[in-house]
């Protein structure tokens, strides 16, 4: 037998008093006042009969539906995601809105039919996820919506977008190997041409230059970003006639192949070779010995800044496009030790 809904006659009914009463004070009308005592009796007795609002009649009044989407093109499969969507969540949460979630599978049709089906929703606004680092155009059905970019940047102006700062992440790697006494450097880079490759390049590059030291003295490997491809490009480095005492890998699933090699050459880490990773994935970055320091990615910041940054424009918002590169936190593990031929550093 199906359940009758609750209605807001019921709690007006039961707790005694009218019905615009009881929709000024659950839908906490500002100006209107009402008896404490009797505030208190209608949510109790609304709470007791389980009466939920009227979503749809509210949306007609506010011309708001308190929902936004998150579209993301691989929600199901990346590591990351969830930090992303925790911070969207928090802040929609605090609005007293609700988050809905969907996956493309960079699908274009699938991607189509999901936005479709969110704009048919009437949510209030879109966040468009990247799940890793690029730029994107946005789709034109978004033109309609208050729209931010999480973890990408618009190929096009006017759209407001949120990205990691790639270059403030490069300089943090190096300056933990270099304010550790390494002067003999690799970087195994990614083999993809994306920001992320030369955005961390040029920010280990620069503080490497700021140390005094030549920018090219840091001999770079690309190599497919797992571990196999961590593996053969730390070898290659491992076995130069001059080779680095330390390493900085594009992600933590290089370093777990650095890892690797290092121990079938006989190198203890971090005693005889330094690796710093990138992501914190913390399977990964708490799952080797020692302990791999990495540069942890901003997902959660970046979450909360769009969310914002989207409610603003709900909210009416006018101006320039907002946009921002976050830097995340360096997280100090024990992979990293002076080299064992360091020099003394300056007090």
């Amino acid at each position: 037998m199906k359940k009758q809904r609750v209605t807001i006659r019921q709690v007006a009914a039961e707790a005694g008093v009218s019905i615009t009463t009881v929709s000024h004070v659950l839908n906490d009308v500002p100006g209107v006042r009402v008896n404490p005592a009797t505030r208190q009796r209608i949510k109790e007795t609304s709470a007791r009969l389980g009466y939920v609002p009227n979503q749809l009649a509210q949306s007609l009044r506010t011309q708001r539906s308190n929902t936004i989407g998150l579209i993301g093109d691989e929600i199901v499969t990346t590591p990351f995601a969830g930090k992303l969507i925790l911070g969207a969540q928090e802040v929609a949460l605090s609005r007293d809105a609700v988050v809905f979630v969907v996956s493309t599978g960079y699908q274009r049709d699938v991607e189509d039919r999901e936005i479709e089906e969110l704009l048919r929703r009437q949510v209030d606004g879109v966040l468009y996820a990247s799940m890793f680092h690029r730029e994107v155009q946005l789709p034109p059905q978004l033109a309609s919506v208050p729209t931010v970019l999480l973890n990408a940047e618009s190929a096009t102006a006017g759209v407001p977008w949120v990205a990691p700062d790639e270059v403030a992440g490069g300089h943090d790697a190096a300056e933990v190997l270099l304010s550790a006494g390494h002067r003999r450097l690799g970087f195994i880079n990614n083999v993809d041409d994306i920001p992320a490759s030369s955005g961390r390049l040029e920010g280990f590059r620069a503080r490497v230059a700021e140390y005094g030291m030549a920018a090219d003295d840091v001999a770079v490997v690309a190599a497919e970003t797992d571990p196999a491809g961590g593996y053969q490009a730390a070898k290659e480095l491992l076995t130069r006639e001059q080779p680095p005492t330390a390493i900085f890998c594009f992600n933590d699933r290089l370093a777990m192949g650095a890892y690797r090699a290092a121990a079938e050459l006989g190198l203890r880490i971090p005693q005889d070779v330094s690796v710093v990773g990138f992501d914190n994935q913390e399977f990964v970055a708490d799952g080797v010995f020692p302990g791999l320091t990495t540069v942890e990615l901003p997902h959660y910041d970046m979450g909360v800044w769009a969310a914002e940054q989207l409610f603003r424009q709900i909210d009416g918002a006018t101006g320039d496009a907002p946009t921002a590169r976050l830097r995340g936190p360096v997280i100090h593990r024990e992979s990293v030790a002076a080299p064992v031929d360091a020099p003394p550093l300056p007090l």
